[in-house]
């Protein structure tokens, strides 16, 4: 017996464990995609990196809480039907669209293409000169009176504006100011913007558009259009999930 224990042999050397590589597998294989039901949350997200939709700003503007003390005119000589209405947020009208094609002349805006030209806007762009009614889309705010005056209610030059057209929704600035007693003006680049015919003449349309001014915005400068539509997606966006 003693023999034949010297020839059993020693037990094998102690070595590291191996390294599972099923988990491995598993971590690096496709994960199949699930939906809501497996506890996904996927609603919210989207809607939040959705841009805000017409739909979704008219139903904020169903109701009128007038800020104006009377109406305005979508035209000279019209009926004054058009109330300028207010949220804690905003300020809106529904009207017509009428052009602006007054500022920085240009082949489309002139003297010769509209007799009512005017070289000049209410707010100048960061070097001093007027805006251009061909490349900034601008909305024009009523002249203060006594029916409304838009600075005391958070809107001034530069303030950020959703302007709503059938399905459509582009973003401006407020650019220029017009008569005292009439409400439903944008610019030629405005209006090209969403589909309607920016001639300054024979052009606008005469109702379905909605303008919403974010109280209390401001681009800075005011010809940036890029800076406009980003602040516009935000502030939307904030208007529609708040409760008024």
């Amino acid at each position: 017996m003693a023999g034949v224990a010297l020839l059993t042999p020693s037990p094998p050397p102690v070595t590291a464990p191996q390294p599972r590589t099923e988990p491995s597998a598993r971590r690096t294989a496709p994960v199949p995609a699930v939906g809501p039901s497996a506890g996904v949350r996927t609603g919210p997200s989207a809607r939040r990196t959705a841009p805000v939709s017409a739909a979704d700003l008219l139903a904020k503007v169903r109701a009128c809480a007038p800020v104006s003390h009377g109406r305005y005119r979508e035209d000279h000589g019209a009926r004054a039907t058009v109330p300028v209405c207010g949220t804690r947020d905003a300020v809106f009208w529904k009207a017509d669209m009428d052009i602006d094609c007054d500022g920085r002349p240009g082949p489309r805006c002139n003297a010769r293409a509209d007799p009512y030209f005017s070289a000049s806007t209410a707010f100048a762009q960061s070097d001093g000169r007027p805006l251009s009614s061909e490349k900034t889309p601008y909305v024009v705010v009523p002249a203060p009176s006594v029916v409304w005056n838009h600075r005391s209610h958070g809107v001034r030059g530069g303030s950020v504006v959703a302007v709503v057209y059938r399905d459509r929704v582009r973003y401006a600035v407020v650019g220029d100011t017009g008569p005292a007693d009439i409400i439903g003006e944008a610019s030629h680049a405005a209006a090209e913007s969403l589909g309607i015919d920016p001639d300054p003449l024979a052009g606008g349309t005469p109702s379905g558009v909605t303008y919403i001014v974010f109280r209390n915005s401001r681009v800075t400068p005011i010809e940036d259009h890029r800076a406009a539509v980003t602040a516009g997606e935000r502030l939307a966006r904030r208007f529609v999930e708040a409760d008024h």
